[in-house]
């Protein structure tokens, strides 16, 4: 078992239910926020993201754990967040430059830890695109840059919630067949890198290991039979001494809840979620659309619905993290 501090321990009881899983709702996008309303509105304002956010916080935080954001535009839906929601705030720039190799990370130009924390976070999530198989110059880059932000929220007892995004430099499709052969390597491997020590990182935020829609049982073309699924959802919960959580990385609520349910019988030992789109992305349309009320009535009903369900399943699946971690 690790040991954190009494800070960084309570910090994150703040952050999860009674049973000590993290069942937390994440709307720290900014970039992808943006293109979604933008489908559905002309002219998409600032005013905007921080409407939207606010009424996700307003609607679900009474059902969640905790709530990631943003310190860009989320600062006024931290406000609004239910008194037993604990707050995530997100430290990097959205998306990577693209006219240099390597998706390099980097963080909000005005922030540090020692500043989120001001701001009343409970932990400080930064994510990392990384890809196992790159240079070595440039993932030592990358491991560089965590070795920082953990030294960071070390010295200020702030929990740090690592998200790891897998990618390989040669496909551009993450969705497609040719990565889906290669993603759990990816994935399981990057988890071992990142679970050093000297980084300092408390949980890791992660994917499946497994693409889901080529898995016998999920999509109609399988590349994975369920007991090859279930092998790889092993390896990735040894893979790691830290506690993980899960991403939904934009699939509908019912697929993720499916997925869970997948991982839980396969054996693995995750630790919760940081769910962002399968609950809230159906409020989009009538935000942009018809306005803020419109928004918050499907929040409300639909997206309390879709939250509900999945806290139902997080208690059948997920385990304590503090089997993992001590004082």
């Amino acid at each position: 078992m690790r040991k954190v501090s009494a800070e960084k321990y309570q910090a994150l009881v703040k952050m999860s239910n009674p049973e000590g899983i993290i069942g937390a709702l994440a709307i720290d996008q900014r970039g992808a926020l943006k293109k979604m309303i933008a489908t559905h509105k002309e002219k998409v304002e600032v005013e905007d993201l921080i409407l939207f956010k606010e009424s996700v916080s307003e609607e679900l935080t009474p059902f969640a754990s905790s709530i990631l954001l943003d310190p860009e535009y989320g600062l006024p839906a931290a406000e609004k967040r239910a008194e037993t929601a604990g707050l995530l705030l997100a430290y990097e720039k959205t998306g990577y430059d693209t006219t240099i190799p390597g998706r390099l990370p980097d963080t909000l130009a005005f922030w540090s830890v020692k500043r989120l924390k001001e701001a009343g976070a409970d932990g400080c999530k930064f994510l990392l695109y990384y890809d196992v198989d790159e240079s070595k110059e440039i993932n030592e880059r990358k491991q560089a840059y965590v070795e920082r932000i953990g030294s960071e929220c070390l010295a200020e007892d702030l929990p740090f919630f690592l998200e790891l995004l897998s990618y390989d430099a040669t496909i551009a499709d993450t969705t497609s067949k040719e990565y889906a052969k290669i993603k759990p390597k990816k994935v399981i491997e990057m988890m071992k890198v990142f679970s050093d020590p000297r980084f300092n990182v408390d949980v890791l935020k992660v994917e499946v290991p497994v693409n889901m829609n080529v898995v016998e049982g999920f999509g109609e073309e399988i590349m994975y039979s369920k007991q090859e699924a279930t092998a790889l959802f092993q390896e990735q919960s040894q893979a790691t001494d830290l506690p993980f959580i899960f991403l939904s990385a934009g699939v509908s609520a019912e697929q993720f809840q499916e997925t869970l349910r997948f991982a839980k019988n396969a054996g693995s030992s995750f630790n919760g979620v940081l769910c962002g789109r399968a609950t809230w992305a159906g409020g989009v349309i009538p935000f942009a659309e018809q306005g803020t009320q419109a928004a918050k009535k499907w929040l409300a009903e639909q997206g309390r619905s879709n939250i509900e369900e999945l806290n139902e399943v997080l208690m059948q699946t997920a385990s304590s993290w503090q089997e993992k971690l001590v004082r």
